[in-house]
């Protein structure tokens, strides 16, 4: 028998995503929630101890006098949402942008006046750090209220070595003082600043000779990345800069195929990449290859309805077993929003997936696209108690509402921490 500090019980659906631990899931498996009528999730010390049917669980357990008692009665549980693209560390504001864009310029018309990712990386060099923690805080608030626990962020904001490590130290700053968990990506390849405008060669050879090595020096990141589209940088420079991180011991993530097809899901699959995140455009040969590799496919539908860009083709890579997981992108121009629920319905509305496969894309492929699957992404005993309740009975009513705040109560590390 088992001491339980939290007991989670009488779920109308408990959504395990439990089994396939080989790997992310594809195919029909995206569809099994494992699902668990008046089910009940217990924990102690922050990990799970019992996993079933609310009798069985309680038969299994011995709650503690001081234990935290959950009564998710008509509602459902799930785990915790893990969002495996962000851009959190940021300052300024590109709200205008916005208005730009219903006035009918296209991405690279703002880019070309000024505005975009290079304007965000003038905000964010101006600002010092303990201002980009605290703006980072209050996002981070947000995104726990609607149920993130656990968010990778890239840097891509400094575009130098000074502000590159600069970001990634904040990254692990707010990760020491807030609840939601963080995985640190480098993304110094996120575009040409305008120093280098003139010798984008020269700007990936100071990512692969100078801000790399200062990264992997303080442990600053995981994961390396790159931006691979028209307008960023080419197949040949995106491959020279994730080769150069994996050298010094960080896995390589991908921006591919977002405004164009560049090759970049073949890139990804080629350099081993965890994963390769919009892939609007990308071929059929590239995504099969991904397939074959087992790389994520990051899909980013709230990206693609800001912007009014075709969504991607999730039905499409679902088919040919490339294993897919949903994020928000969230940041200051195309993609902000840091709700994943409000992904979910999109990934439902505009790429047509089933409400089953877009939780299970936002849950446990999603901690299989930042390495965190042994711990997080599925209820199962041994992992993480980071556990959702939802204001509704059905998990379809999750895709549904769109926009709704929906989530009840937060649990992380088997603490409860938003009610």
């Amino acid at each position: 028998m088992h001491s339980a500090d939290l007991l989670v019980e009488h779920a109308s659906e408990l959504i395990t995503l439990a089994g396939h631990q080989d790997g992310p899931r594809t195919g029909g498996s995206l569809r099994d929630l494992a699902l668990i009528a008046d089910g009940a999730v217990a924990a102690s010390e922050g990990r799970i101890v019992a996993v079933g049917p609310t009798p069985a669980v309680r038969d299994l357990i011995r709650i503690e006098p001081s234990a935290t008692i959950v009564d998710a009665s008509g509602r459902v549980v799930l785990p915790g949402f893990v969002d495996p693209h962000t851009h959190l560390v940021f300052a300024g504001d590109r709200s205008d942008e916005f208005e730009m864009r219903l006035r009918g310029a296209t991405y690279q018309e703002i880019a070309a006046a000024g505005g975009g990712i290079l304007r965000t990386v003038a905000a964010t060099r101006s600002a010092d750090q303990e201002t980009l923690v605290r703006l980072g805080l209050v996002r981070l608030d947000r995104m726990l209220r609607s149920g993130t626990t656990t968010a990778e962020v890239k840097s891509g904001y400094g575009l130098s070595v000074g502000d590159e490590v600069r970001q990634l130290r904040v990254v692990r700053r707010l990760s020491e003082i807030h609840q939601v968990e963080l995985v640190a990506t480098v993304l110094a390849a996120h575009a040409v600043p305008p120093e280098f405008h003139r010798d984008p060669d020269g700007y990936v050879a100071a990512i692969a000779g100078q801000i790399l090595p200062a990264v992997a020096e303080e442990g600053l990141a995981e994961f390396c990345d790159a931006f691979c589209d028209v307008g960023a940088f080419t197949p040949d420079q995106a491959r020279a800069v994730l080769r150069a991180g994996a050298n010094l011991g960080l896995v390589p993530k991908l921006h591919a195929d977002e405004l164009s097809d560049q090759g970049g899901a073949a890139l990804a699959a080629e350099v081993g990449a965890i994963s390769a995140d919009h892939l609007l455009y990308s071929s059929e040969d590239g995504l099969a290859a991904m397939a074959q590799s087992g790389t994520v496919a990051v899909l980013l539908p709230t990206t693609a309805f800001f912007l009014g860009l075709p969504y991607a083709g999730a039905r499409r890579m679902i088919e040919m077993g490339v294993p897919v997981a949903l994020a928000s992108d969230f940041n200051p121009g195309s993609s902000p929003t840091w709700a994943m629920s409000a992904v979910i319905s999109l990934a439902c509305i505009g790429m047509k997936m089933l409400p089953s496969e877009a939780i299970a894309a936002a849950t446990i492929n999603a901690a299989w696209a930042v390495g965190r699957a042994c711990d997080i992404g599925s209820l199962e005993a041994g992992k993480l108690a980071d556990v959702l309740v939802l204001e509704v009975s059905d998990h379809r009513d999750l895709a549904m509402h769109l926009g709704a705040p929906i989530v009840r109560t937060v649990i992380k590390r088997g603490r409860v921490v938003v009610q």
